[in-house]
């Protein structure tokens, strides 16, 4: 499985991603070409060693958008209670009829 050092800040974090064939992101259930392993408790939250799931770039992105780290720890621990936050709903409902296997959403700096 390829390993691609990303730069976040100043330290670079290792991203796995798997992209030989066709994979299943496991929020919106689609067949998509590369998924990436996202920490359901985030790294900063204490969650470094905990369990991943794999998940397109869309809804890794979209998580990320629109759920704080501190949420996802304390209220979204696993894939099933991701798939049910309110916050979600429009956009799982949204991408699962949608072919769309990249999407820029960046959460604006204050």
């Amino acid at each position: 499985m390829p390993r691609r050092r990303k730069k976040t800040g100043s330290r670079a974090v290792s991203v796995e991603l798997t992209s030989r064939r066709e994979q299943r992101c496991e929020l919106c259930e689609r067949e998509v070409s590369a998924v990436s392993r996202h920490h359901l408790v985030p790294r900063e939250e204490g969650g470094r060693y905990g369990p991943t799931v794999a998940l397109c770039q869309p809804c890794h992105s979209t998580v990320h958008l629109l759920l704080t780290n501190r949420e996802l720890a304390r209220n979204y621990p696993t894939v099933e209670a991701l798939r049910q936050a309110p916050e979600l709903q429009k956009y799982l409902h949204w991408i699962r009829r949608s072919r769309v296997e990249h999407i820029a959403n960046r959460r604006r700096r204050q």
